[in-house]
């Protein structure tokens, strides 16, 4: 008798504590303008707008989001004139020109400036990064993930084409599975000629159980690229360790907004940049169609390593880091600190604007700043491109921990 009554309380034990078979780990809906993908098993959240450029604003653990997002609301960022937030797509180049054209398969392509959607003399993040564009193709989730996919056909706008004359499309997929974030980019060229690859994203992190003065950054790449006060490569570089010690460094110390190549990879392919506080950690993949990242992250105090300065490339056009359409970005424009043309230096920029200095932007890109321009140079020689009728793609992955 007592060996039954053993087994009937172990049998409503695992009754009471085991999920019910109907339930889902992995969901996906919208509300409104906001895409949301969850895993309801680790407590994650990840919210895509695709009005707003089709932005990741949220990848949130237990309630904690690990990306910078200080808006209250959708309503909140539109009022506020957005920027310096979440994780927004760059294109059809990332970060800067050297001037006011590109050039491809030989050709230059000089921008109609009077279009007002390219502006300054040193063009930067393209005039994608805002627009309203995007189509939701698939919201889905099944056993295995969640994810959304979103189309952006750049080939029906004429201001684009204008600007950009290959036609083309693109795809990214943000997935959610595994306790990572996958975002996933996709470009098919419908062009006759070649189409070179420059798009980026500029993401904005965030650790929130200390400040970033505590904050470790370790870095996967061998080369940082020196640059000239408009934050275009010198055709310089130097090994990382000159700047980052066993290529490692505490933010306090730095005032980053620095290019870096030759990353390592794992045996996936991917490269891994880590971001540690006290408990918390990213850690940031690149796929291997990712050749260099931006690491941004300004110091509160205006002080530190690296190659962030007040200087204004573009006086009288966009503001410093500001993406088109969005408020305050990067504040500075190439620093050149002490001696020589992008060296390590201690310069002495301006305090960060921002009413939270408490992010670190680690970029993915296909290519080196101006890798477009300086491949017709002679100077960059691994510049990729997608040829007619073909799809170039690159993916990128969040892990966080500790949260």
């Amino acid at each position: 008798m007592r060996m039954r009554h053993i087994f009937v309380f172990a049998v409503l034990v695992a009754m009471a504590t085991a999920r019910p078979s109907s339930a889902k780990q992995y969901e996906a809906g919208q509300v409104g303008e906001v895409i949301q993908l969850r895993d309801t098993t680790r407590h994650m959240v990840v919210s895509v707008i695709p009005s707003i450029g089709n932005m990741v604003t949220e990848f949130s653990v237990n309630g904690k989001n690990v990306l910078r997002w200080p808006y209250t609301s959708l309503e909140d960022y539109k009022s506020r004139g957005g920027g310096s937030s979440g994780i927004p797509f760059l294109g059809p180049w990332a970060n800067r020109l050297d001037e006011d054209a590109f050039y491809a398969n030989g050709k230059k392509y000089s921008f109609d400036m009077d279009l007002g959607n390219v502006r300054g003399a040193i063009p930067l993040h393209g005039f994608l990064s805002t627009t309203d564009k995007w189509q939701v193709v698939e919201v889905k989730a099944n056993n295995k993930s969640a994810w959304v996919t979103s189309r952006l056909e750049v080939w029906k706008q004429p201001m684009w084409m204008k600007q950009w004359p290959f036609a083309h499309t693109i795809e990214i997929t943000q997935r959610l599975q595994d306790g990572e974030l996958e975002v996933q980019t996709k470009i098919t060229n419908l062009s006759a000629e070649p189409m070179p690859v420059a798009v980026g994203f500029h993401s904005y992190y965030q650790l929130t159980d200390s400040p970033r003065e505590e904050w470790t950054v370790t870095l996967p790449v061998k080369t940082r690229y020196l640059l000239t006060g408009a934050k275009i490569p010198s055709g310089e570089t130097e090994m990382v360790e000159k700047l980052f010690p066993n290529r490692q460094g505490t933010l306090k110390d730095y005032n980053l907004d620095d290019l870096f190549g030759d990353p390592e990879r794992d045996s996936q392919g991917r490269s891994h940049t880590i971001v540690k506080g006290r408990q918390q950690s990213l850690d940031i993949m690149f796929g291997p169609n990712y050749y260099a990242e931006v690491i941004y992250s300004p110091n509160p105090n205006g002080q530190g390593l690296g190659s962030n300065a007040p200087q204004n490339p573009n006086p009288g056009g966009r503001g410093p880091g500001q993406l088109p359409g969005q408020g305050l970005g990067r504040g500075g424009s190439g620093g050149l600190g002490r001696g020589g043309s992008g060296g390590i230096g201690r310069g002495r920029g301006t305090p960060n604007p921002l009413a939270t200095p408490n992010y670190i932007c680690v970029e993915p890109m296909p290519g080196i700043t101006n890798a477009i321009n300086l491949a017709q140079k002679g100077i960059v020689k691994n510049l990729q491109s997608v040829a007619p009728n073909k799809t170039w793609e690159a993916s990128f992955w969040v892990k966080p921990s500790g949260f």
